[in-house]
């Protein structure tokens, strides 16, 4: 059974593990004389309630360690709730860890220790056995097969319960001490909790409503570890065309998107798009987000949208002769019915410059190329990005050169770990990032408990389930 402590409740000094402090200043500032004859009467102490801290402080209790999650927030699991539009992409369906680790790029293989140990097989499993089904949908996304990501939060709430993990809510971490190169103790607004070893998994900066504020950032650097800047990813686009909340109530599947600088393309995805009332999002507007960002610091930054992108030029010009043709003594608002949804026709008519009462006879060959490259090649100019209110991982991080990738442990401090999206490693859409938290979190509580036997886990592959 979990004990749950709120950090402001007046009873909270009376839990185990507390260090009064011998003096609170009550304004933040460190506290330099904290007493010396303090005995922990825990082995581990995470600090961040999200996915990873939860699967690092319940598989760490599972393997003997005594362990002590701490949660700035009410209730663990925040941003979870906002996951997938509150459905909750809990991972993506790939067997092979090496297929998997290709979608984060140049840090993917720094996964593979994390992903042979539990990937997103394992993570089905997990759910599964504990009353929850998950399904795949297209482009191998998973979710729960009914509810969201509520009932995903309650499965993790139980299984910290189930764990015996000892949980403090509303308890806010100002700073972590550092003696003789180790972490001596976590301290918090009203005390010095104290522990063997110490997991941070505090998340990073997007969505700074549901508490990720990138504290752990500060704390990683204070201690001596480098940091790759912290950004916003995965965040939708701003665009300087103010008539897309024309079309905001539709989700555009099946186009592709270029994204050019200075006129020459730099990316170009396929799948699924939506417009917003400051611009656009979707997956593959957030997929291509990261890149636009940087390319926005280097010169003029645009988008062309195919709608249709299964055929070409010359084939859809003859689909566009055959639909004026039908309609040839009628208007031409009336002529695009079978080629766009209702929504869209009158802005795509204006964009169009053809007269909305003209008959369709009467549409020349240079109206109709004009209409033909709307279609296969509609302009956009981008202003900016969502930034980081609205991103929903942030890249960079904690330098992977500063941890050991088979523990998850500091190179920097002995008995300091880092899980979740405090690494510098950001993967695209579909359920990647989810699977980080999942996957490092398990490694990272798994060695913290192992740590002091004779076999600690500091080899690839612990607990796999892959051939």
């Amino acid at each position: 059974m979990t004990a749950v402590w709120n950090c402001s409740s007046p009873e909270w000094p009376n839990c185990p593990g507390f260090c009064p402090l011998t003096a609170d200043p009550g304004n933040g500032a460190s506290v330099r004389n904290p007493p010396e004859n303090h005995c922990s009467s825990h082995d581990l102490i995470v600090i961040g309630g999200g996915p990873a801290g939860i699967f690092a402080a319940g598989f760490a209790a599972l393997n003997g360690a005594r362990v002590l999650l701490l949660e700035k927030n009410r209730r663990c699991g925040a941003k979870l709730l906002i996951t997938g539009k509150g459905r909750c992409n809990v991972t993506h369906d790939e067997d092979d860890p090496r297929h998997f680790a290709e979608a984060f790029g140049r840090n993917g293989r720094a996964l593979l220790t994390a992903l042979y140990a539990f990937g997103p097989r394992d993570v089905v499993d997990f759910f599964r056995q504990r009353g929850l089904d998950l399904k795949t949908e297209r482009g191998g996304r998973v979710f729960p097969a009914r509810g969201g990501a509520v009932d995903v939060q309650q499965v993790l709430d139980r299984f910290l319960r189930d764990c015996g993990v000892e949980l403090r809510t509303g308890c806010e971490v100002r700073h972590l001490q550092v003696e003789g190169g180790r972490i001596s103790g976590v301290v918090t607004g009203r005390g010095i909790s104290r522990a063997a070893r110490y997991l941070v998994a505090t998340g990073g900066l997007s969505y700074p409503e549901t508490g990720c504020t990138g504290d752990g950032y500060a704390w990683a650097e204070a201690c001596g570890h480098r940091l790759v800047k912290p950004e916003a990813a995965l965040m939708p686009i701003r665009l300087a065309e103010d008539w897309t909340g024309e079309w905001c109530r539709l989700n555009l599947k099946n186009i592709r998107i270029a994204a050019l600088l200075d006129g020459s393309p730099f990316d170009e995805r396929f799948g699924e798009a939506f417009f917003t009332r400051t611009g656009i999002g979707g997956p593959i507007i957030l997929d291509m987000s990261s890149a636009i960002r940087e390319a926005l610091t280097k010169g003029k930054v645009s988008l062309e949208v195919d709608f249709k992108p299964a055929v070409s030029d010359e084939l859809f010009d003859k689909r566009l002769q055959r639909e004026l043709a039908d309609h040839a003594n009628r208007d031409f608002r009336n002529a695009l019915g079978k080629l766009l949804p209702r929504d869209m026709i009158p802005r795509f008519i204006l964009l169009s410059g053809i007269d909305p009462g003209k008959k369709c006879h009467s549409v020349t060959r240079t109206e109709r190329r004009g209409l033909l490259e709307l279609f296969k090649r509609l302009p956009l100019r981008v202003t900016g990005h969502e930034g980081l209110k609205k991103a929903i991982v942030t890249s960079g991080g904690v330098s992977l050169k500063d941890v050991d990738m088979r523990s998850l442990r500091s190179k920097k401090i002995e008995n300091l770990y880092f899980a979740g999206e405090m690494l510098d490693i950001d993967g695209p859409t579909g359920g990647f990032n989810l699977q980080v938290c999942w996957s490092t979190g398990y490694l990272a509580g798994i060695s913290a408990a192992r740590v002091d036997s004779p076999n600690p886990p500091a080899i690839s592959g612990f607990g796999c389930r892959y051939g």
